[in-house]
């Protein structure tokens, strides 16, 4: 499994717009074909800089060919729809994992 990290910070004063249109840009992402969830956190720490909020949005995909198909004939797209409706009101880092293990989820008695 391949894990797709998108670290954002966005401008406080249109945070509300982008969470509105991010929860929708992430359904778009999740029904391309290789996707299998995704996570939506917000970052604490480190802490953003003053007037900003920061976000992590975590993909989960099959496998290193879904996040290929995924940057070469997607994203471009998708970027470029965040960039023109908000602008430099937000900075987005990306990364990829790949995960090696997992552990069995922790059961309370």
């Amino acid at each position: 499994m391949i894990v797709y990290e998108v670290d954002l910070e966005i401008d406080a004063d249109v945070a509300v717009e982008y969470r509105a249109w991010l929860g929708a840009h992430i359904d778009e992402i999740l029904a391309l074909p290789g996707f299998a969830g995704a996570s939506l956190a917000t970052r604490l720490d480190p802490a953003p800089a003053q007037g900003r909020v920061s976000l992590v949005v975590a993909y989960r995909l099959a496998d290193e060919a879904a996040l290929a198909r995924y940057l070469a004939e997607h994203a471009p797209r998708l970027r470029e729809e965040g960039v023109a409706r908000f602008g430099g009101r937000f900075a987005a880092a990306r990364r990829v994992l790949r995960v090696e293990n997992q552990a069995p989820q922790i059961r309370s008695a």
